[in-house]
């Protein structure tokens, strides 16, 4: 026979258990006495019957006969409930051990007709409006500061979890695959455009006009030395120096101009460049196809790769310390977003609707499709059961109640007694 596996019982479980069972007994002798009261006042009318008493004597023999039966009867009903009476196996006893997988049945379907109906799941939802109850709730900010503690617990758990290795290789691969998938050139010849017809890129054309006439005003002698290199060996070296300075003044008034000249021709050519190289971008195959080199080389470089794998672990600490620090502004960000969201459920009439909406359209789905999985636990639960244990426990519960069903039969069935011979004794 199999044993059921006992669950670790909660404080004050046996206890309570304790108390029912000594509740039950106490009813159970209440009842035998009504039982054994019928039977006495039955052996004492008898006796009192054949000595000549009174008529009146046959009438209270009469209800205590009828009253012990009738004890006599529901014991036996209430006792074949749960066992064979005085171990008897009579047919149709013992039927809670016996139909214990039915019962489970019965319940089951009956939880799931009655309980798990997507009508009376929506009607009880909507009833209970959860998502003014829950706005309600989230809007007191102690107990945003609890949703909040609970997430900080949930995400360190998560962490803890995964893997570090994984995660990155996940990230590297997903990042990698996705931006080497995605062509670089028409989206960045889209911004490009969008920067240049703002003039943004003014400024950064500005700083490098003024590095570049600074590079030339602080390299007079570079640009001696490069004239000079290149200059022809026969030629004196006191030419060599006059065309250097030459050079370098030209250079450096050419280098001020373009600084100070906003509408300077190199300029303007530059902006000519930068517009024809973003319309490239988008519609030159050649660029494109430098572009998506470019993008493969940098994509693939060690030091990017790097630096994708590495994010993981600096995103893991971060959120591993705002998830600690109740100060952090990650979790404050976040309760005050629970007090807002609860606000507006209570508030927004509107939004109240959609959550309420779609709390029932997934409570529905659920019942839906999968009620028959969830009946499943209460048929399952009940098959595991050993069927002594079942009975047992059943009568621990209902017990102390059928016993009054005992005590009515006795009462009942003495006033039935007790009207049926007096009918008689009138018409007979």
């Amino acid at each position: 026979m199999r044993q059921p596996t006992a669950p670790a019982d909660p404080a004050g479980l046996l206890t309570d258990e304790e108390t029912k069972r000594r509740g039950l007994r106490r009813m159970k002798l209440v009842a035998l006495s009504f039982l054994v009261g019928a039977a006495v006042v039955f052996l004492l009318t008898s006796w009192a019957q054949s000595r000549g008493w009174p008529a009146w004597v046959g009438y209270v023999r009469a209800a205590a006969e009828a009253g012990m039966v009738g004890a006599l009867a529901d014991w036996f009903a209430v006792t074949a409930l749960f066992r064979h009476p005085l171990g008897l196996r009579i047919p149709h006893t013992a039927i809670i051990p016996r139909k214990k997988d039915v019962l489970g049945n019965s319940l089951g379907d009956f939880v799931g007709e009655n309980f798990l109906a997507e009508d009376v799941v929506r009607d009880k939802l909507r009833r209970v409006e959860v998502s003014r109850r829950l706005g309600g709730w989230l809007a007191q900010p102690e107990n945003a500061e609890r949703v909040t503690a609970e997430l900080a617990t949930v995400v360190r758990g998560v962490m803890t979890v995964l893997r570090d290795e994984d995660v990155q290789a996940v990230m590297e691969q997903a990042v990698a695959r996705r931006i080497i998938d995605r062509p670089w050139g028409p989206p960045l010849g889209k911004l490009l455009d969008q920067v240049f017809a703002d003039g943004a890129h003014h400024k950064l054309v500005d700083l490098v006009c003024d590095r570049a006439y600074e590079w030339v005003r602080d390299n007079h002698a570079t640009v001696l030395r490069v004239v000079s290199d290149r200059a022809p060996s026969w030629s004196p070296k006191f030419v060599d120096e006059m065309l250097a300075d030459k050079v370098y003044g030209e250079v450096l008034a050419f280098a001020w101009a373009v600084k100070t000249d906003v509408n300077h021709p190199m300029r303007l050519a530059l902006d000519k460049f930068l517009v024809e190289f973003a319309q490239d971008l988008q519609k030159d195959p050649d660029t494109m196809a430098r572009a998506e080199q470019v993008k493969r080389q940098v994509v693939e470089h060690p030091e990017v790769q790097k630096l994708i794998g590495s994010a993981w672990s600096t995103a893991k600490e971060l959120l591993l310390t705002a998830a600690e620090d109740p100060s952090s502004e990650l979790r404050r960000r976040v309760r005050l977003g629970l007090v807002t969201l609860g606000e507006r459920l209570v508030g927004d009439t509107g939004l109240a609707a959609k959550v309420d909406g779609w709390v029932e359209g997934a409570a529905a789905h659920v019942v839906t499709n999968y009620s028959a999985e969830i009946t499943t636990i209460i048929t399952e639960t009940v098959e595991r059961w050993d069927a002594a244990e079942t009975s047992r426990k059943v009568e621990l519960q209902v017990g102390r109640d059928l016993q009054f069903i005992r005590i009515n039969g006795t009462v009942v069935g003495s006033l039935a007694g007790l009207a049926i011979y007096t009918v008689a004794q009138v018409l007979f």
